[in-house]
């Protein structure tokens, strides 16, 4: 709740006038809003009446005595007056200060050191000195201000860059909830242990302020977490995060604070933002997967040849296609017709395009040339007429329930990390094409690097791990000697 507070400056004028102080509190202790500063009003300090209390009740707020008998004669006219008129603009200036208040977002955004002051001196019609101009190298930016530097001249490729503009987005909605402006320097472990609380709960913010909400009946019930996602929205509507979505998004925080620190090999800067890392005692959780799941060469088959009609037929073959060369989603649909050359497709993984740049060629097997036949006469921008992501993957499932590929496999539920038996139709999307394309490589030939030369993974990449379970067959093959 937002307060205003007088007192009176213990020191005098030399006719005996003193300044009334204003005192601006918003929020726990600690943490919230509280500025002090002088409102320009000066009164004879003989008619001043401090507060009353009892315990933490107010009785009598600070006031100016005009009431006094002192001022009942006509000797003291003039000073009846002049107190009654600084009364009147306390009462003003109380006013101007909660709707300045209301207007910087009524505590849902962070307030400068010297937000009071300037808007007194508003109110007064003093203008506010300008501050003096520093030079972008002697400039230190605020949080959000480094974090937009951050995304802006970082080398990321679109799809990463949208990713730190989520994380950016939900850092905006933490410091609303919390009513605790974010800076370098204030940022503890105990800052991202509750931070990580926050992704964790964020949901249910969002739920409970829906119930209350419903059950007000239109009635006022003040600010609610709906206000802080208007402020600051959701593309969709909060769901619970996987312990993996968490790990990813404290492993960002964690990249952009060491960039702040100076740390970043890529992007060094000059002159570090701080020299605070908080995350030098923090755990980032670790993320955690199950054996990858993927369709074999029949059912990749079996799903070409079954009879779709459109849209369905058209997304099965841009599916299978995938499934032939490996890539990610967001780089197949950055191809286009000059993409296929000699015989294969070339392109620059979009993940790599930030750091260190490799051009990937992968041979057209009979069934991906066939497809790119297929789609020749197609005059779009791109290689084939996508539909959007989202559809993309929406289609997918309804391609392999059309299909009859419904096995059951073992999935790691991603919030519970728990595993779970799921038809594989319920689970498959179009990371599964890339699946495919590394898992069935690797019953081949067990060569990590020489697969990443086709898949575009890095030199040693972690993700090979996962493949290196021994298939099926192979087991069946090893039981067997026992008999």
């Amino acid at each position: 709740m937002a307060t205003v507070i007088y007192s009176i400056s213990a020191k005098s004028t030399s006719d005996n006038k003193s300044q009334l102080i204003i005192r601006f509190k918003h929020g726990n202790q600690g943490k919230g809003i509280d500025q002090r500063t002088g409102s320009g009003i000066f009164i004879n300090r003989d008619y001043w009446a401090e507060a009353v209390t009892e315990g933490t009740k107010t009785i009598s707020p600070a006031h100016i005595k005009t009431s006094s008998k002192k001022l009942m004669n006509d000797e003291n006219l003039t000073l009846r007056k002049e107190l009654g008129e600084a009364e009147t603009k306390l009462k003003d200036l109380e006013k101007h200060v909660l709707q300045a208040f209301i207007d910087a977002g009524a505590g849902k955004v962070g307030l400068a050191k010297d937000w009071l002051k300037n808007t007194v001196n508003e109110f007064n019609n003093i203008p506010t000195a300008p501050a003096e101009e520093e030079s972008e190298a002697e400039h230190v930016p605020s949080f959000f201000e480094a974090f937009a530097i951050y995304i802006d001249r970082k080398k990321f490729s679109d799809n990463r860059r949208k990713h730190y503009q989520v994380l950016c987005r939900i850092l905006k909605r933490y410091e609303l909830y919390t009513s605790k402006p974010l800076s370098f320097d204030d940022l503890t472990a105990d800052t991202l242990r509750d931070f990580e609380k926050f992704l964790k709960e964020e949901h249910t913010y969002y739920k409970k302020a829906v119930e209350m909400t419903e059950k007000a009946k239109g009635k006022n019930i003040g600010p609610t977490y709906l206000d802080i996602m208007k402020a600051v929205p959701l593309s969709r509507t909060p769901e619970p995060r996987g312990e993996n979505a968490l790990s990813d998004l404290m492993r960002r925080f964690r990249a952009f604070v060491r960039w702040a620190n100076g740390l970043d090999k890529d992007y060094r800067l000059e002159k570090p933002y701080t020299h605070n890392n908080p995350f030098n005692a923090y755990t980032v959780p670790k993320e955690l997967y199950g054996t990858p799941y993927y369709i074999t060469i029949d059912e990749r088959n079996k799903l070409y040849n079954t009879k779709l009609g459109e849209p369905l037929a058209t997304q099965r073959d841009i599916f299978v296609f995938q499934c032939c060369i490996g890539c990610r989603v967001s780089d197949l649909w950055a191809m286009t017709k000059a993409s296929i050359i000699d015989g294969a497709v070339e392109y620059i993984p979009r993940k790599t395009k930030e750091g260190n740049p490799i051009t990937v060629r992968v041979p057209l097997n009979k069934q991906a040339t066939e497809i790119v036949e297929k789609y020749k006469d197609y005059d779009g921008k791109g290689l084939f007429p996508f539909t959007s992501q989202q559809e993309y993957n929406r289609s997918i499932k309804e391609i392999f329930e059309a299909a009859e590929i419904n096995r059951m496999v073992t999935v790691l539920n991603p919030t519970t990390r728990e595993e779970e038996k799921r038809p594989i139709s319920e689970v498959a999307s179009s990371h599964m094409a890339r699946r495919t394309f590394v898992g069935n490589l690797y019953k081949k030939v067990q060569d990590p690097n020489a697969i990443g030369e086709l898949s575009g993974h890095a030199e040693g990449s972690r993700a090979f791990k996962r493949y290196r379970s021994i298939d099926e067959e192979t087991k069946k093959k090893m039981v067997s000697l026992l008999d």
